[in-house]
């Protein structure tokens, strides 16, 4: 079988970690770029998992790839855990930057108790031509803070404070976001399918 994975984000940044994560793997993680795909793929379900499996579905048809698919977002106590599944999409404004995203949270946050526990949840899917293979999730847990700290990572990670590190996701290294993410956790979860579904020792 050809050791190939699409993951299946147009992410950038996400692409790059889960490239990172599973890096010790004998397997090529391609992007959608990579190979060629682009699909817009409405994110219609409920919940973290619903939406992977649409996706990991929707990228597999496509590409006939064995397909790495996850869906995550940040989930804040004092929001009543939004904006969770809406994460990518929460903004006042249309086109809205990951810097507006920041902001348009913090502006919800201002008028709430401080400290503000939240958590990233990621759920991550593998999926092949007979449908799914496996469901993963992984959370990281932390506190929204007010200012913004740190130039790695993207998202909602200048924000998201990790008192066990002393630092944001966005002042982790790379090496240390791939081991303590919640992406990191759902995909280090999904190795063992990854190496029945492709036979590796």
């Amino acid at each position: 079988m050809e050791k190939r994975v699409l993951a299946a984000s147009a992410n950038p940044g996400k692409v790059k970690e889960i490239k990172a994560i599973l890096h010790t793997l004998d397997l090529t993680i391609i992007s959608a770029k990579e190979a060629g795909i682009a699909i817009d793929v409405p994110e219609t379900g409920q919940t973290y998992a619903e939406n992977a499996r649409i996706k990991a579905e929707a990228y597999q048809k496509a590409s006939g790839l064995i397909v790495l698919a996850d869906d995550s977002g940040l989930e804040v106590d004092a929001l009543n855990g939004a904006p969770g599944i809406y994460s990518a999409r929460y903004a006042s404004i249309p086109n809205a930057t990951d810097a507006d995203r920041r902001n348009y949270l913090l502006e919800q946050l201002k008028d709430k108790t401080q400290p503000w526990p939240a958590h990233f949840h990621c759920t991550a899917v593998l999926a092949g031509p007979a449908g799914v293979l496996a469901v993963e999730a992984g959370r990281c847990d932390g506190l929204i803070i007010p200012e913004e700290r740190g130039s790695g990572g993207f998202g909602y990670d200048p924000i998201f404070f990790i008192p066990e590190e002393g630092a944001t996701m966005a002042e982790l290294s790379e090496g240390r976001k791939n081991q303590i993410s919640h992406r990191a956790k759902a995909l280090q979860a999904l190795i063992p399918a990854l190496q029945r579904t492709f036979n590796l020792t």
